[in-house]
């Protein structure tokens, strides 16, 4: 009996620790601090969190990651997340970007519990800082910034002492009283903390806390005459509002002894009224290629108007974002998709791309425009007939229902869809052959009228009523008689270098894309008479669209949120570095070989993972035929991942027009029903 219950515990115990341990996996590395702490003893109400931004620029896409974490931790743990504003520097904070900040997290969907400013805080910090004072803490300097800098020494080599260091008590207090009262010009004195001039981290070599400021502040007005700075100021900011984990992107990571410096004076001063102190965790922030992070640029941008503002879609801000026509669901299933790690990466930007395309695949509406519109008269339809023909709203939303588009005559089509001589890969629009037109009739060329200039200006076709034969080509159109003049704004990225602020010997403004908006005039489909700005559409085989706020009744403008597939990728320079031989080694591979190469390992790899390798399969469908992907159809059931891929490419290749067959239509019934859920949800999508 001993035995058998000996050997039932340790069934017990390993299950129960694959359990745990398949559980801890999932979490990440801040959720495992947290964790340990709660293990530790620390009650789950003190869990407190805060986002922190400055209000000196718009919120771009690298903060979306700090506020995921933070307000994600919140909603995971039923903890109160604090919006509070580091305003310590009013030269350059505004009461503008406080609002833009504020509308940009409610946009996203979070919510925060209270909104807090570190200007609350200045009589607190103050009195604090008297108290460091008066404990032989802080010292008033009266030299240069110039020669505090000198004196802080190097990495190498330590620091000296300044001059004012042993000034005493008394004098301190007055000088730093008559700095509050405005006596003296900025930079004749500063407030340092006196720690060690010799510390290995420079930061802790006497920092400055206070600096001499005449400045209007966008909430305090001209109370004070000296402002906190922000390593003074931060951390004391979370003691007063009980933060439990100060969260912040890797730069800070330095800095994190001299938060637990400060810390700990303060501690000494007020733990019975505030028992918690706050800990300081880092995380790697979100870089973004083809893009700059950093406010000051971004400002720079603005004013030199090389954008129309903060909110330009071409900005990585985002309120740029969500006027370009990005979902609050993209962009957090991007910032998932990231993850949290403890090292800096940059992230390509067609990742965030994919997100939304992903997103808007789901929720936008299907219509047709033409943006570069060539006529096309069918000869054989009726002048003075018009058709109002049925067509879906959007085949991945069954509730969407359906609308009318008008059919006549005379059409326009995209010129890109229509060549005189074709090869037999071409599948639009020739002489002589068969396409059909979206939601209507095959048609087939027959003959072109020309100008004098030998340009083609219409295209003369005959219809057919049989719209049960098999051809090849879809294409888009609008009718001419019922067609709107639409303006199209369409957006490429505004760096051409993958990290334009990355070389020392160039100015990043170098980089900047001449070619980052191309305005066009197209034509659209009737049913947009009544679009509203913010609304999202997938303008059929062109890419996705978004109403802008420039909109006026008469006149719809659409901003290109993205396209169907990523076109820059072909633009990329080859890199001939030794570190990118494997991957040119797999682009000189047939790109279908590719596929069932990621599709091998596909089942195996983790959530995150998987939406990463089946963008590269999406990219990598542009260059597939179904006479490739045919075969695959039968591939064994046991090779779930190749399958998968295999129907990742097959949905794209029907997207951009290839027609269903029985084939098709076999593979994706099977597929459907198939124990593998992936599988089966990706034929599902189809």
């Amino acid at each position: 009996m001993e035995v058998y219950i000996s050997v039932i515990l340790r069934f017990n115990l390993k299950f129960a620790y694959s359990f745990m341990s398949e559980e801890t996996k999932s979490l990440n590395f801040i959720e495992h601090i947290i964790e340990e702490d709660l293990a530790n003893g620390m009650n789950r109400n003190e869990l407190r969190f805060r986002f922190p931004p400055e209000p000196n620029g718009y919120l771009h896409i690298g903060h979306t990651k700090a506020i995921g974490i933070s307000f994600g931790l919140g909603e995971k743990y039923g903890a109160p997340v604090n919006l509070r504003f580091d305003d310590t520097n009013p030269a350059k904070e505004e009461q503008e970007y406080v609002d833009a900040i504020k509308r940009d997290i409610a946009w996203l969907g979070y919510k925060w519990d209270k909104e807090l400013y570190s200007s609350d805080y200045f009589q607190k910090l103050y009195d604090w800082a008297v108290l460091l004072i008066k404990d032989g803490k802080a010292y008033v300097d009266s030299q240069t910034s110039e020669a505090i800098a000198e004196q802080k020494g190097t990495p190498t080599q330590v620091g000296t002492n300044s001059p004012f260091r042993d000034r005493s008590v008394s004098e301190n207090l007055d000088l730093f009283e008559r700095m509050k009262n405005g006596e003296f010009k900025a930079g004749e004195h500063v407030l340092r903390a006196k720690i060690d001039m010799e510390d290995p981290n420079m930061l802790m070599r006497d920092p400055i806390m206070y600096r001499v400021m005449h400045a209007h502040h966008h909430r305090t007005g001209n109370a004070w005459c000296i402002y906190p700075m922000y390593d003074w100021t931060h951390g004391e900011s979370d003691y007063i509002e009980q933060v439990s984990h100060s969260l912040c992107s890797l730069e800070f990571k330095p800095h994190r002894k001299l938060y637990d410096w400060f810390r700990d004076q303060v501690y000494e001063y007020d733990k019975e009224q505030l028992p918690l102190p706050p800990k300081q965790r880092e995380f790697a922030r979100l870089n973004l290629s083809y893009t700059i992070m950093s406010k000051r640029k971004l400002l720079k941008l603005v004013e030199e108007n090389i954008v129309s503002g903060w909110d330009d879609p071409r900005m990585p801000t985002i309120s740029g974002l969500r006027r370009r026509g990005y979902t609050p669901a993209s962009i957090k299933k991007f910032v998932e998709t990231v993850g949290v790690a403890k090292r800096e990466n940059v992230i390509d930007v067609s990742l965030l791309e994919f997100c939304i395309r992903e997103d808007l695949n789901k929720s936008a509406p299907r219509v047709m425009a033409v943006m570069n519109p060539v006529k096309l008269v069918i000869t054989n339809y009726p002048e003075d007939k018009v058709e109002w023909l049925k067509a879906e709203n959007n085949p991945e939303d069954a509730s969407a229902g359906y609308r009318e588009i008008p059919f006549s005559r005379e059409l326009f089509i995209e010129k890109e869809d229509f060549k005189e001589e074709a090869s037999s890969k071409f599948f639009r629009l020739t002489l002589g052959k068969e396409v059909r037109l979206k939601n209507a009739y095959i048609i087939k060329g027959e003959k072109v009228i020309k100008n004098t200039k030998g340009e083609i200006e219409e295209i003369h076709c005959t219809y057919s009523k049989d719209t049960s034969k098999k051809v090849k080509g879809t294409l888009h159109w609008v009718s001419i008689d019922h067609a709107i003049k639409v303006e199209v704004r369409e957006y490429d990225r505004l760096f051409n270098d993958e990290a334009p602020d990355s070389h020392a010997d160039k100015d990043f403004m170098e980089f900047i894309n001449p070619n980052s908006l191309r305005i066009v005039e197209a034509y659209a489909e009737p049913s947009l008479k009544s679009a509203q700005p913010g609304d999202r559409f997938q303008f059929q085989r062109l890419g996705y669209f978004c109403v802008d706020e420039d909109s006026q009744d008469n006149k719809k403008v659409f901003n290109k949120t993205v396209g169907l597939r990523d076109t820059w990728a072909k633009q990329k320079p080859k890199n001939d570095h030794p570190k990118q031989q494997k991957n040119q080694q797999q682009s000189q591979r047939k790109p279908i070989d590719v596929i069932k190469q990621l599709g091998k390992k596909y089942t195996n790899l983790p959530s995150e993972k998987q939406q990463k390798v089946k963008a590269e399969i999406i990219e990598l469908s542009k260059k597939v035929s179904y006479e490739d992907l045919e075969p695959l159809f039968g591939t064994a059931v046991k090779k779930a991942g190749t399958r998968i891929a295999t129907m990742i490419s097959l949905g794209e290749l029907l997207k951009h027009g290839l027609e269903r067959n029985d084939a098709i239509n076999l593979f994706i019934e099977k597929a459907k029903e198939d124990k593998n859920a992936i599988l089966a949800e990706e034929a599902s999508r189809i």
